[in-house]
This record gives C-alpha cells, structure tokens and sequence, in this order.
C-alpha cells in the first residue's frame, strides 16, 4: 500500500513539473513546439512575448493587389517604415540592403522588404522606387490603412502620425526587421544596432538550421 501510495506521489510531482516546465517555456518553443523550436535554440539572441507574424494583404510597386504568400518566397527580412522618413528609415533599410549583399556573398539569398506605414502619401510608385533604390531585390509594399494596419498588428509594430501641418509631417514608428521563413514564418528579429554583418551571422544560422545542415 505505502509503496502504491509513493509510486502515484512521484508521478503527480512528475506531472507537476512537466506542466510548470512547459509553462516556463518561451513563447516561440510553446508556438512552434519543442522539435521545431530546438532546430532553431542556437540561432536566437532572446525571446519575444506573445505571438509575431501572420498572413497579411498589401499593395505593391505595380499596383497589385499581394499576399504574404506572394511576398514571402524565401527568406526575407521585413522592415515596417516610410519613405519620407528623414534618417531612421533610411539607415536602417541600407544596413538590411547590406546584410543581403552580405548573405549573397555566402551563398544565401535572402529578399529584403519594406512596408510602408505612411499610406496617406506611400503611393504604390513611391514605395517601388524608395526600395529600388536601396537595393534591386528589395520588395516596396504599402496599401489601404486598414491593410497596412493588419499588417503593423500582425508584425506588433507600432506607428503614429504626428500632427500635420504642412505634407512633410513625421511618423513615429518602431524599428524592428522581422526574419521570416517560408514555412516557418517569423523566426527572429533585429535592432537598429545590428551591424549587417551579426545581422548575415544569424540569418544565415536560421536558414542552414531550417534546412537541416
């Protein structure tokens, strides 16, 4: 009897910790479960709460209508932005354009994308030629207020206008790029300090990680 009694004590403290265990799990190995997270354990540089990325509807340079899908056909490294942004916007997307060329250098192709937040005057021409600009793979999209709002949601990006005054009025906006793989979707994310080099160092982990090497 004492013996039945402490084998059930010791599997309910094993259940008890297996759930607290699973419970203290970062929210990327709880979304993508454990076999799928450690593939990419070594990769990562921290965590994020809550969960990232998402199907999105936007508009891009020739004035089609295009899924994350269409988008999203290789790895790509999306920055949420606008083209009248006087200096952010700017360095930050030619550091992604370098990390690309950078990657490319490796062996890796990766596509660089910017979506525009500013949708009031990001037409579909000034988002093609702000990305070609930067770089010839770069994807320009911007689209409705309401698609680049599900967009900015999905991607938990925070943008606002400030008051206008005049045309030339700023956006305040976060500074994120989001790394998104086909079939695996947002992986990680990069701050403005990322020099492109650390910036082809890590995606190049997550995308030999994806493909097994």
């Amino acid at each position: 009897m004492h013996r039945t009694i402490a084998t059930s004590a010791a599997i309910a403290v094993l259940v008890l910790l297996s759930a607290s265990f699973a419970a203290s799990q970062p929210w990327w190995q709880k979304l993508l479960g454990t076999a799928e997270a450690d593939r990419f354990t070594a990769c990562r540089s921290g965590t994020v709460a809550g969960e990232i990325g998402g199907p999105f509807e936007l508009v891009n340079a020739a004035g089609e209508t295009v899924r994350d899908s269409d988008v999203i056909t290789e790895p790509s490294l999306l920055y949420f932005g606008y083209t009248f942004c006087p200096d952010v916007c700017p360095f930050d997307t030619a550091r992604n354009a370098d990390a690309v060329d950078v990657l490319t250098e490796r062996g890796y192709s990766v596509t660089p994308v910017f979506i525009s937040i500013d949708p009031g005057r990001d037409t579909p021409q000034a988002v093609g030629e702000f990305a070609a600009n930067l770089h010839d793979k770069m994807i320009g999209l911007t689209g409705s207020p309401e698609q680049v709002r599900a967009a900015s949601q999905a991607y938990r990006t925070y943008y606002r206008a400030q008051d206008a005054e005049d045309e030339y009025y700023l956006v305040d906006h976060s500074t994120f790029t989001y790394l998104v793989l086909p079939g695996h979707g947002f992986v990680d994310y990069f701050r403005r300090e990322v020099t492109p080099e650390e910036m082809a160092d890590r995606t190049a982990c997550f995308i030999d990680a994806a493909s097994g090497m």
